[in-house]
């Protein structure tokens, strides 16, 4: 059942990107251009999401325990790493220079390019880095 919702969350996040148009990296690039034809949709997207997760989590924290799991699973750590800003740089270079981030990438890898292809190389190679490269505790 935990795998089926991971799947059918997957699925309606592909599919809000793709309707809002984020599966297109020219929307991306074009609201990082500032000082050209600035784009604002992104915004809207990321400001839906921000209220979404701000009502979601109001609503499912009242709740003793998930509908799907035995205890929420939440992040610990609070301090800041070289990892964590080193990672956070690469990100956002990589979704400057591509105009995907991970997300809108998988949603269209049915319509692969060259600079999608390269950008997911690119992804999973960050992924394996990352494991590779200890944490210090």
């Amino acid at each position: 059942m935990k795998t089926l919702m991971g799947y059918i969350s997957g699925l309606l996040f592909g599919l809000g990107l793709a309707l809002a148009g984020m599966t297109d990296p020219a929307r991306v690039l074009g609201f990082l251009d500032i000082f050209g034809a600035w784009d604002p949709t992104l915004m809207f997207v990321l400001g839906g999401a921000v209220v979404t997760t701000f009502i979601g989590y109001r609503f499912v924290f009242r709740q003793e325990q998930p509908l799907i799991g035995e205890t929420f699973q939440l992040p610990t750590r609070q301090d800041f790493d070289a990892r964590l800003i080193g990672g956070s740089a690469l990100f956002g270079i990589g979704w400057g220079l591509s105009g995907y981030c991970p997300g809108p990438a998988i949603a269209s890898i049915a319509g692969l390019t060259a600079p999608l292809f390269a950008m997911l190389v690119a992804m999973v190679t960050g992924w394996f880095l990352a494991r590779a490269i200890p944490a210090r505790s």
